[in-house]
């Protein structure tokens, strides 16, 4: 007994040994760690201030907000616009997300019914209460721009008109997303430039409303051509996904899958809107590129 005892390997030895292999196992991440920050030191900050903005929950409030803000919007314009708007969203709406089948009647159904009748269900205080309540999403897109450039909140005498303001601009740029996209009837080739330029000038046109024109328009460059690039290349994307997914989701599920299909999508969406405008408020506060816009500190 007392020989197997001795021949035996300490406990305490073992405990050691694994503290040690520990220890070098945090030095050496120390070391890659500042290693990267040398070498790559935009990454480094960009990765730091994706966790101050808290990116997921950021832009997971964005898409609920979005969602939200869209579904009473869509029976607000069915109701009061004209059939010509009405006609003009519903291509607009096909040219984004490429919808067809069950998804495509059931947006034709809300949007060539009577308009007297959708008048009647809906009403003037509802409207007005669907337009207030669509300033909720300006507000979540608000603090993520805030979030980005580390600035504080705006008075709410300066910002609130720009909240109703934000919402009406947007509702412009989806009713025209047919035309931008067909090129005004040249064709794609031409429509693909004009979608990307109209991107870039409404996202860095939302970044210097919404910060309250705290931030000079320069700075505001990179994350606006980061986003305008990205929701592009998404929205033509869109058009692999979202029709068989929406279609299908219906057919399963109902509505209710119809919901989660959207949200889904919104929620990718405004992840990557939310990492570009992060990356672009990063980028602009560079030192070399700092210089050149004249960033704030």
């Amino acid at each position: 007994m007392r020989a197997d005892r001795e021949s035996g390997p300490p406990a305490d030895g073992g405990q050691n040994r694994w503290r040690g292999r520990a220890a070098e196992l945090r030095a050496r991440l120390l070391r890659l760690r500042s290693t990267a920050e040398e070498r790559f030191p935009v990454i480094t900050r960009l990765t730091s201030h994706l966790i101050a903005v808290n990116l997921l929950d950021s832009a997971t409030r964005l898409a609920a907000q979005a969602f939200l803000t869209a579904v009473p919007l869509l029976f607000l314009v069915a109701a009061f616009a004209p059939q010509g708007v009405r006609n003009q969203i519903i291509t607009s709406v096909h040219d984004v997300l490429g919808i067809s089948g069950s998804a495509d009647q059931q947006l034709k159904q809300v949007y060539q019914a009577d308009p007297a009748t959708l008048q009647q269900s809906t009403g003037v205080v509802s409207a007005l209460m669907v337009l207030l309540s669509a300033t909720a999403c300006s507000r979540a897109m608000q603090r993520l721009c805030q979030r980005a450039w580390q600035l504080p909140s705006a008075g709410a005498r300066v910002a609130a008109w720009r909240w109703p303001v934000w919402i009406a601009v947007w509702i412009a740029v989806v009713a025209l997303q047919g035309p931008l996209r067909d090129g005004f009837g040249v064709g794609l080739w031409l429509g693909l430039p004009l979608l990307l330029i109209v991107e870039v000038g409404v996202w860095w046109w939302t970044q210097h409303l919404l910060l309250a024109a705290r931030v000079p328009w320069l700075p505001l460059l990179p994350g606006a051509v980061l986003t305008g690039v990205a929701v592009t290349a998404l929205t033509v994307i869109a058009k692999l996904y979202v029709p068989a997914a929406l279609n299908r989701s219906l057919d399963r599920y109902g509505s209710l899958g119809a919901v989660f299909t959207v949200l889904s999508w919104l929620i990718g969406l405004c992840v990557v809107v939310a990492l570009c405008i992060t990356a672009g408020a990063v980028i602009a506060r560079e030192p070399a590129v700092s210089r050149r816009l004249g960033s704030p500190d």
